[in-house]
């Protein structure tokens, strides 16, 4: 009896926990886990190969979700990469063919502790977890295939990358979550920005600033409340 008063302690001290549901028809957990996964895979990327190329970017065989998100990283990081992007294929140097082989969120749970046992007689002991590991991955497989727009040569091997995002919630004796995983790490990077980095809030005014005369060329001020201070640039 001795040794047993310790463990109903414990257990009289187990915490619970409540788990908040969504609003909109998906949670934000698993949209971050779907663009985690996604950039993921573009980081590996190199886009520079397509630098000072028209490239066109076909979609047409790309279906899955977040579609729209997937498209508009591709183009930026191409246009980042140096490429111009052009709008139709008969002005494109380079088609780069998007396709998905699977972009999705899927779940697991596991606990250490008693299962509930039930005993002769009507009798039931109560599940008992003193360790909880609730876990979701967020998994991307994009390919992307590149050829000549004029030829309909390929350009390369062309391939698949894939990447794997995840948030996972431990619970001790129900209390928690402790949280680690991919999207946890995006979350600190991006909301705590390095110290002494300089943070540009955006005006509460909209403003855009007069078209110029041909002569003079200025920078372009696209907020109320910036003021540029720089000698304008005579254009030859």
């Amino acid at each position: 009896m001795r040794s047993l008063i310790p463990l109903l302690a414990c257990l009289a001290a187990v915490g619970c926990t409540t788990t908040s549901t969504s609003n909109t028809a998906r949670t934000s957990v698993e949209q971050l886990l779907v663009s985690n996964s996604i950039d993921q895979t573009l980081e590996q990327i190199d886009f520079r190969v397509f630098k000072e190329q028209n490239v066109f970017i076909d979609d047409k065989f790309l279906d899955c979700v977040d579609k729209n998100y997937l498209v508009g990283s591709v183009r930026h990081r191409a246009a980042r990469g140096g490429a111009t992007l052009v709008g139709a294929r008969d002005n494109a140097d380079v088609v780069l063919e998007l396709r998905s082989g699977g972009v999705g969120t899927d779940n697991s749970e596991a606990f250490v502790g008693v299962p509930e046992i039930v005993l002769p007689g009507m009798i039931t002991l109560p599940e008992v977890r003193l360790l909880t590991r609730t876990a979701q991955r967020g998994v991307a497989k994009i390919g992307m295939f590149a050829y000549d727009a004029k030829t309909n040569r390929p350009l390369g091997d062309g391939g698949v990358s894939v990447a794997v995002a995840s948030d996972n919630n431990w619970y001790v004796m129900g209390v928690g979550p402790f949280q680690n995983g991919t999207i946890q790490d995006e979350l600190s990077d991006s909301v705590q920005p390095p110290v002494n980095f300089p943070l540009n809030d955006l005006p509460s005014q909209i403003a855009f600033g007069a078209k110029k005369p041909h002569t003079v060329r200025e920078p372009i001020r696209l907020t109320s409340g910036v003021k540029e201070i720089s000698e304008p640039e005579l254009i030859k």
